[in-house]
């Protein structure tokens, strides 16, 4: 099934998962529009590039505020990792701390009291989310994420932590690069073929570079570890082709803003 796109009133522009809506479970996938910032973060920007030119960050906060208030996530304390492309997944519980700047590429919950949130430039945004709606995760699954399986490494914490079984888990896989975009040297075709093997999502050129389609390949590893393909919502929305609707990293050669994939438990 397809992402919704929710125009909501209050300003913010952002898909969602209708499995993940019919559970209860509060959610968003980001787009760039409906938010207070300008220049090249106009206007739903919600985290900086590196560099010298970066937005101002009471901008960016309230504009998590506004997004988290449309899609019904007001009130919940956000969490997130210092992101690093890596399959590193963190519990977070009433113990878990930003100050200690934990690192790493996803996260898990049973707890009410939290939302999850990683952010994006053209890297993918998975979301998942128990059939009862009271087990979350949220991914940035850049290639190096991808090939490693990181979607994965969450599942399996969300089984262990439920004593479900991944049937039982819904799956949303957000807007990032698409496969026309997406070109790559052959180092890392390679991984891909690694991961992989034949059903590796690539397209190869006579120059030894090609394509590689995260999205598709996050679908693949989603069924290998046994999520029913009827229980995985998508999109064929790019963030490096869709210009009026997402901020990209590399359309805009790092100097632009991010997207935010946002989830928490019913």
């Amino acid at each position: 099934m397809r992402l919704e796109k929710i125009n909501h009133s209050s300003g913010p522009v952002f898909y969602i998962s209708p499995q993940m809506r019919e559970a209860g479970v509060p959610h968003a996938f980001s787009t760039r529009l409906g938010g207070g910032s300008s220049g090249p973060f106009d206007s739903l920007n919600l985290g900086n590039p590196s560099g010298e030119v970066i937005d101002d960050r009471l901008r960016i906060l309230n504009n998590y505020r506004l997004l988290e208030k449309a899609a019904g996530l007001e009130g919940r304390q956000r969490c997130w990792l210092h992101q690093i492309h890596s399959t590193v997944s963190a519990r977070v519980s009433v113990e878990f701390s930003h100050d200690n700047n934990a690192k790493g590429d996803a996260l898990t919950t049973c707890a009410t009291s939290f939302s999850l949130s990683v952010r994006v430039g053209d890297c993918c945004p998975v979301l998942l989310a128990s059939d009862d709606g009271r087990n979350v995760a949220a991914i940035h699954s850049g290639w190096r994420g991808t090939v490693g399986c990181a979607t994965t490494v969450a599942l399996n914490d969300l089984v262990s932590m439920s004593g479900l079984s991944p049937k039982n888990f819904l799956a949303a896989i957000g807007p990032c690069i698409g496969f026309d975009a997406f070109e790559v040297g052959s180092e890392v075709l390679i991984e891909f073929e690694r991961a992989f093997g034949t059903g590796a999502q690539i397209r190869k050129r006579a120059d030894g570079k090609g394509y590689a389609n995260i999205r598709e390949s996050i679908r693949l590893e989603l069924l290998r570890a046994g999520i029913p393909e009827r229980n995985i919502d998508t999109t064929d929305r790019c963030t490096h082709r869709d210009a009026d609707e997402f901020f990209s990293h590399r359309r805009e050669k790092g100097l632009t803003g991010r997207m935010a994939a946002l989830i928490a438990r019913k």
